[in-house]
């Protein structure tokens, strides 16, 4: 007869072993952790879950993570206003912000474009980066899409697009691997890649 756990035991492992990059096994491991672990940090863990999911939105302006309408980042006055920054996802902001290497403001797309996932331009976050340069205030765009298929066709499409409002439009240089994420680049190699941006 084979042995199963009691079924709230096996709701957890199924929830857990749904994360990326986490196996049957692993799943396991962090149940039977979570179920040994004092009830005050089990039940922390849970209220940071519903806490995060209820208060992080988009930012209004940029499509960064947020806890309030418009983002740290938006809001800091400080940075050049006359550069932007194009990613894919929200999380990229955080692997470039770590280089300190970029003092502009950011664009998230909320993806990339690949027709293999019936993924068009139409369902990212083309019109609002469009009607952020109408307004005159950025000079110069740089592309920090991920350097794979998909990210080079991103952003030649959006250099298209871009161009003839008369902003520079630069890629990051490929100091980044290529076939890699931003999310696992390290810093230094960011780095490079951004001081050696150039043209497209």
């Amino acid at each position: 007869m084979q042995h199963s756990y009691p079924q709230s035991l096996q709701n957890l492992i199924n929830r857990l072993a749904k994360l990326p990059g986490v196996g049957p096994k692993s799943a396991q491991r962090l149940a039977f952790f979570l179920l040994k672990t004092k009830e005050e940090d089990a039940l922390a863990l849970a209220e940071a879950i519903e806490a995060a999911r209820e208060n992080v939105q988009p930012c209004t302006i940029c499509g960064y993570f947020s806890d309030t309408p418009i983002c740290r980042i938006c809001s800091d006055s400080t940075r050049d206003a006359s550069l932007l920054c194009v990613v894919e996802e929200a999380r990229d902001v955080v692997s470039l912000e770590k280089t300190r290497s970029f003092n502009g403001y950011y664009h998230v797309l909320g993806g990339a474009i690949s027709p293999m996932e019936g993924i068009g331009p139409e369902k990212l976050n083309v019109p609002s980066l469009l009607e952020r340069l109408n307004k005159g205030e950025i000079k110069e765009v740089v592309m920090a899409t991920n350097p794979n298929v998909e990210g080079e066709a991103t952003s030649l499409y959006l250099a298209r697009l871009i161009r003839p409002l008369g902003i520079k439009v630069t890629r990051i240089a490929h100091g980044v691997p290529v076939g890699g994420d931003l999310e696992y680049t390290d810093e230094a190699t960011l780095s490079f890649a951004f001081l050696g941006r150039k043209e497209i």
